[in-house]
């Protein structure tokens, strides 16, 4: 599987965001292949850690650790509730961070996630 990097940005200006889309556009109108980018966005940190809990990230983990898995066995695993893992999996899959693949079994696809959080604006000293 290629290695693909999930960016995790925390109160990025929204101009960033509308520069990467155009930087994109472009390079399909020059007819190059744009670089993959794969990024969610949190407007602060609150949601962020709402979505990635310390649960999660250790789900995520066990998934790189022993690869694609049914929900089933991943709860067996983390020695976790089935019915919590599942809806961990499901947030996680709603925020891209976890795929299934072809059989159904649930993948981390990413070998890295960058988290970038950038601090609100506000009064230097």
């Amino acid at each position: 599987m290629k290695e693909r990097v999930l960016h995790v940005k925390v109160g990025e200006p929204l101009e960033t965001n509308l520069a990467r889309a155009v930087q994109t556009m472009e390079a399909l109108q020059g007819g190059n292949t744009p670089k993959p980018y794969f990024g969610v966005g949190f407007s602060d940190m609150g949601q962020l850690l709402a979505i990635f809990t310390p649960r999660r990230w250790g789900l995520l983990g066990a998934l790189r650790e022993d690869g694609p898995m049914s929900i089933a066995e991943l709860a067996r695993r983390l020695k976790r509730d089935y019915k919590n893992v599942y809806g961990d999996v499901e947030k996680l899959i709603e925020w891209g961070a976890v795929e299934k693949d072809e059989k159904g079994r649930v993948v981390a696809p990413y070998s890295e996630i960058i988290v970038d959080v950038r601090l609100p604006r506000g009064h230097v000293a």
